[in-house]
C-alpha cells in the first residue's frame, strides 16, 4: 500500500475524480485537492492561493509519490515547482497522459 499525492491543474476535476478512484481500488491511499477552483468556479484571494499551494508541498511530503494528471500533455507552472519538489526528495512520478484511466 502507497501514499500517492494527485498534482494537476484544478481545471481537471473530473480526471483526478477518475485517478482517485483508479488508485484507490489498485489498493493506494490517495491524497488529492480539497477543491477545485477553477472547475467549480470558487474565487480565491491571492494568499489563499499561497497557502493552498503550500499545503499541497505538506501533502507531497506525506506521500511515497505522486501521480500528476497531465491531460492532453498539459502541466501549468505550479504542477511543474511540484513535480521537481518531488524530484528534490527522490519520488516516483506517475503521469495521467502514460495511464490507462480514461
Amino acid at each position: 500500500m502507497k501514499v500517492i499525492t494527485l498534482c494537476g491543474s484544478t481545471k481537471f476535476k473530473e480526471q483526478f475524480e477518475k485517478a482517485n478512484a483508479h488508485l484507490t481500488l489498485q489498493g493506494n491511499i490517495v491524497i488529492s485537492l480539497g477543491f477545485f477552483e477553477q472547475s467549480e468556479g470558487i474565487e480565491i484571494t491571492k494568499e489563499q492561493a499561497e497557502l493552498f499551494a503550500e499545503i499541497h508541498f505538506e501533502k507531497i511530503k506525506m506521500a511515497d509519490e505522486i501521480f500528476v494528471i497531465d491531460v492532453n500533455g498539459y502541466i501549468g507552472n505550479s504542477t511543474r515547482k511540484e513535480i521537481e519538489y518531488a524530484r528534490q526528495r527522490e519520488m516516483p512520478i506517475h503521469y495521467f497522459s502514460e495511464s490507462d484511466i480514461k
